[in-house]
């Protein structure tokens, strides 16, 4: 997504969100939203099976360098999702993201400026970035 799609996306929010323009409402939506992507993965792991979770602890060496050892780690997600999880996903994804863009249209910050500001705050820490 360009810069000019991106502002397009933060206006189109701006002119949809009628129902929910209290920053309360749009904090509870964001939560709400980011529990029906963890219900969405759950529902494509537990009900259809698609996809699978195998994890165990992670192996890290101490004498290899950081990035040696990130080949090393697992996501712990095996396999892609079927269409049907991957359109359920895609959409709870979306739906989050609206929401997101909506708390930035009412704190007046700028989706575009976010992005690129966690863009170069990742370039600067690199591998230190662990979260």
């Amino acid at each position: 997504m360009d810069n000019r799609n991106i502002d397009d996306f933060q206006t189109q929010v701006s002119e949809l969100l009628i129902r929910h323009r209290s920053v309360l409402d749009v904090m509870s939506k964001v939560q709400e939203t980011a529990s029906r992507i963890n219900r969405s993965l759950t529902k494509a792991i537990t009900e259809c099976g698609c996809v699978e979770v195998v994890a165990k602890k992670q192996t890290y060496d101490s004498n290899k360098n950081l990035e040696d050892n990130k080949s090393h780690l697992d996501t712990h997600f095996n396999g892609p999702l079927c269409e049907h999880c991957r359109d359920v996903v895609t959409a709870e994804l979306g739906k989050n993201l609206f929401y997101l863009t909506a708390l930035c249209n009412i704190t007046d910050i700028k989706l575009e400026d976010v992005l690129q500001k966690e863009s170069n705050r990742l370039n600067t820490l690199g591998v230190f970035n662990l979260s």
